[in-house]
């Protein structure tokens, strides 16, 4: 005969309810009979009185605990962040300081008995403190403010021993599909376990995601893909075993998530493909943050290198959000794909009076005295035709920074064109044309009113 288990959780009913209520309430009303006796009386008191005093004293160091820390402007970022802190969290600190001195003399000098509930308020205090600080760690607003009152309510029953009636009327308020039973307090048991493990997979992939930056023998675009992967792989761990840890079954899980997945490669079918597109951008590195490109109008350098967009900010400001699947599939100019060499070409004409060899020597001399000019590859100026009123030319030079602009380089070195060909005697033509007005006898004049 198999033992009959005395621990299962009942179902929360009509009937079971009152039992939880008054056991709580029970336990609520013997705090409240321990809190009215002479002496509780006289620590709530000592307590309050101590906290007004920590607020006092908060109040006259935070002026010069603030200009302090402003005279430390060569602090590093981590250490002046803690101050801050320190500074937001300073009453706290001292109150928490204050009371467990009080604790100690008193059990030094009485019974214990007269600072039991010293002790149990300065344990809370702590506990909170420590609880503020570590959910520092936190990024996200509403997900650091549940923690943080989550660990708050639940240190506070467990200082107090309400811990395991709560926990009961917790468990009983469930729901059963199938073989499987969720319950309130799984619920709250998996948010409080998946915050901490994000919270520590977001602190280990930030500081793994450092190191692979500063490693200079990993490509740009490569960095990208590793700190991504990396970053799913951490949060998708911290996920499930945080599911794993309060026993949640993930069979069914399995099964709903391929239900959902082929649902949505249907209904997102753009975005797999964005996502897709990315990482094979990553791969074969054709495109890598600082690339210099060219994408229909759209010309200017990768800022950075999204799951679904790449970004690309032009030399007027604008940031593009191109997707990654135009990339793959359009045909896109990398001006810096191999290296950051660039060829502009530009052209200009001269009279058939000047002599063409003065004007290739003089273009080229015009070329190399603007600072951008590379002279290791030195600029070129060939004539490409005889035109109706001019000998044309093209003008070929090098830059190695095309992320400085093209269109200024241009406009930099037709500048020196014309200054040269006007300290030189090199004009150049412009079409002229003469109108003459014959006067015929077959016009008739206008009449005159």
């Amino acid at each position: 005969m198999e033992p009959e288990e005395e621990d299962a959780p009942e179902e929360l009913t009509i009937e079971t309810l009152p039992d939880l209520l008054l056991a709580v309430q029970n336990q609520l009303s013997d705090l409240v009979d321990l809190l009215i006796r002479p002496w509780n009386a006289y620590q709530l008191a000592i307590a309050l009185g101590l906290f007004l005093f920590a607020q006092l004293l908060a109040m006259a160091l935070r002026p010069p605990l603030h200009n302090w820390m402003r005279s430390r402007e060569g602090w590093p970022k981590w250490r002046m962040r803690v101050m801050v802190v320190l500074h937001r969290r300073l009453r706290m600190i001292l109150f928490v300081a204050l009371i467990w001195t009080t604790v100690w003399i008193m059990r030094e000098i009485t019974w214990p008995s007269r600072s039991y509930l010293l002790g149990i308020i300065a344990n809370l205090a702590t506990a909170w403190l420590f609880i503020a600080f570590a959910a520092r760690l936190i990024v996200n607003p509403v997900l650091r403010a549940v923690a943080r009152y989550g660990a708050w309510i639940w240190v506070t029953l467990s200082i107090l021993g309400l811990t395991e009636e709560t926990r009961n009327l917790l468990d009983s308020a469930a729901i059963s599909f199938g073989q499987s039973r969720l319950s309130l307090w799984v619920v709250l048991q998996a948010a409080l376990m998946l915050a901490i493990l994000i919270a520590g997979a977001r602190v280990v992939a930030k500081a793994s995601a450092a190191s692979i930056r500063s490693n200079e023998d990993i490509s740009p675009s490569m960095q990208v893909l590793v700190i991504k992967f990396l970053q799913v792989l951490l949060y998708g761990a911290a996920f499930f075993l945080g599911l794993r840890l309060v026993g949640v079954d993930l069979t069914g899980l399995a099964v709903l998530s391929g239900a959902i997945g082929v649902g949505l490669g249907f209904g997102l079918q753009k975005v797999v493909s964005n996502l897709v597109s990315g990482v094979i951008i990553l791969l074969d590195k054709s495109i890598k943050p600082g690339d210099v490109i060219s994408l229909g109008e759209t010309f200017g350098w990768i800022n950075s290198l999204g799951a679904r967009y790449v970004s690309v900010v032009t030399r007027d400001g604008k940031e593009y959000l191109i997707p990654n699947e135009d990339l793959i599939t359009g045909q896109v100019v990398n001006w810096s794909h191999s290296n950051e060499f660039v060829r502009l070409d530009i052209y200009f004409g001269t009279a058939y009076g000047d002599d063409p060899h003065k004007v290739r020597q003089i273009a080229i001399a015009a070329a190399q005295s603007v600072d951008r000019v590379l002279d290791f590859k030195p600029p070129v100026c060939h004539i490409v035709g005889f035109g109706d009123s001019s000998v044309d030319y093209i003008l070929r030079f090098w830059i190695s920074d095309p992320t400085g602009g093209l269109t200024n380089i241009r406009g930099n070195v037709y500048l020196a064109l014309w200054d040269a060909f006007q300290a030189n005697g090199i004009s150049i033509p412009f079409p002229q044309r003469e109108v003459t007005v014959l006067d015929s006898p077959g016009l008739a004049k206008p009449a005159m009113d």
